[in-house]
């Protein structure tokens, strides 16, 4: 633990100078009576750290000095935001000599724009916020997660987080207009201008974006705002097998074009965890996949076992001619064999109900106890195949494991999922074999043209199967422009680059 007592000289010099600065409330120490786990400890209890403080700034001056008084200082910052990360980016490593810089007092809506569908927004307002203040203006912020109740603005755009809703409007950098932006140096760069095209050199933007806090520490952002649909429904079905459902996203995608919002898949699996750990959420489920039991095991016919699909449809129209319209496509998969059974929303209740089912996953996985988990990306057509070739040879490598698989279908990312044989401890299974299982699964991912990350990031986790698996340009590239952008190592460091 440190204190402003026991730390050595340098290091009570910084701490006077950051409460000098922001106040004595804003820089927090860990202690005993204050031991400050939710900014040291991951969501996925997978990485847990210890700080040399913890610290509040409450606006982007704040931040500016905060950087400059830690290079002053050589000391490293880890910018946190709703600390969500999947990946290990957001927790301070074990040396109690590091700075976390959490945003979540910079939380304020700056601007609404109506009528250039823009809003600008300060880095750490929780995303269900910036959600609700676009949709009291009778407009729609898209970007919908999981974590949208906790995780930050500032992390979804340092992530580029993706979520369900990408098939029709792309993930974080595309619902980005500007940023404003803490360099390494303690400089602002403001970029806030709420343009679609601004050609005028470098992308600066597209380059801190999904750059996970490691070139600069995202301030506040100017954010794309859609009308609102007048109507939205969901439909859950099942499909016979994985090749169905790939069919199924191009038959929906023929017959509502726009009008798609999110194609949502769910193996077996995952659906009968969320059964077993939430019955109550999942009993959406139960006419679907009756038969299903979380004793079920992910064996090498993943692939033409039945898929729960969760199809979003939204739309300008009326409900009535929305429904219309899907009922005249699920006809369709009906009559092709796409589907064999299907559930339409017909309230808005249901229509929750039928989401809640797919975002409680993780929690059930989580209940379940641990799992070597991948949040792997390949194109859709190729999913049937990717499981196809990645199952068997996981069950030939771990007889009995169970494959966890469900995802974004329409923009081709899975999280898939791997726990160990009954018998052997979760525990056990992911800290003796993650190595090996991520070696099957990466080779498979990347000989279907697929990537390691697809949303999650790099963070800690992934940073050596980056190195690994990365052409080595693409890692001079990046490792110069870490260089040239922060050459002493300050922000964020040890992640995405070891």
């Amino acid at each position: 633990m440190s204190t402003l007592g026991t730390c050595a000289p340098e290091m009570q010099s910084l701490l006077q100078a950051l409460r000098q600065h922001l106040g004595d409330a804003a820089v927090r120490c860990p202690r005993p009576d204050e031991p400050l786990l939710a900014h040291l400890q991951d969501w996925r209890q997978r990485y847990r750290g210890q700080a040399l403080a913890v610290v509040f700034p409450g606006c982007t001056e704040d931040v500016a000095a905060v950087v400059r008084l830690c290079a002053a200082h050589h000391v490293s910052i880890v910018p946190q935001g709703g600390n969500t990360s999947l990946v290990g980016g957001s927790v301070p490593d074990d040396s109690g000599r590091q700075i976390v810089l959490s945003l979540q007092r910079m939380n304020r809506v700056l601007d609404i724009d109506p009528l250039n569908l823009s809003m600008t927004v300060q880095a750490g307002c929780v995303l269900a916020q910036v959600q609700d203040a676009a949709d009291a203006e009778g407009l729609l912020f898209p970007l919908s997660l999981a974590s949208e109740g906790s995780c930050t603005v500032g992390g979804v755009l340092a992530t580029n987080a993706g979520g369900t809703q990408v098939l029709r409007y792309g993930m974080a950098r595309e619902l980005c207009l500007g940023l404003e932006v803490v360099t390494a140096q303690g400089e602002v760069w403001r970029s806030l201008k709420g343009l679609r095209k601004d050609n005028s050199g470098y992308d600066l933007r597209d380059l801190v974006i999904g750059s996970e806090g490691t070139l600069g520490i995202v301030t506040a952002a100017s954010l794309k705002l859609f009308p609102r649909p007048a109507s939205r429904l969901a439909a859950l079905l099942r499909c016979p097998d994985a090749d169905a459902a790939v069919a199924l996203l191009q038959l929906a995608r023929q017959g509502l074009d726009a009008e798609l919002s999110g194609l949502e898949a769910m193996a077996t699996l995952p659906v009968a965890l969320a059964r077993q750990q939430l019955p109550d959420i999942a009993s959406v489920a139960a006419p679907l996949m009756a038969t299903a039991s979380a004793t079920d095991r992910a064996d090498d016919r993943v692939a033409e076992s039945p898929w729960l699909v969760l199809l979003d449809a939204s739309s300008p129209r009326s409900e009535a001619a929305l429904r219309d319209t899907l009922e005249a496509l699920l006809t369709s998969a009906l009559t092709q064999g796409l589907i064999d059974h299907a559930l339409l929303s017909h309230s808005e209740s249901q229509y929750r109900a039928m989401w809640a089912l797919r975002e409680g996953i993780p929690i059930a996985e989580k209940m379940s106890g641990q799992m070597v988990k991948h949040d792997i990306g390949v194109p859709s057509s190729r999913i049937p195949d990717f499981l196809r070739a990645s199952v068997p040879a996981l069950q030939q490598a771990f007889p009995g494991c169970r494959v966890v698989c469900f995802g974004h279908l329409g923009d081709g990312n899975l999280h898939f999922n791997v726990q160990g044989p009954d018998g052997v401890a979760t525990a056990d299974f992911l800290a003796t074999q993650e190595a090996a299982v991520n070696e099957i699964v990466y080779a498979q991912v990347l000989a279907f043209g697929g990537t390691i990350s697809a949303e999650h990031g790099i963070g800690r986790l992934k940073r050596e199967a980056l190195a690994a698996h990365q052409s080595p340009v693409a890692d001079r590239w990046m490792r110069a422009i870490k260089l040239a952008l922060d050459p002493a190592g300050t922000l964020n460091p040890g992640r995405v680059l070891s």
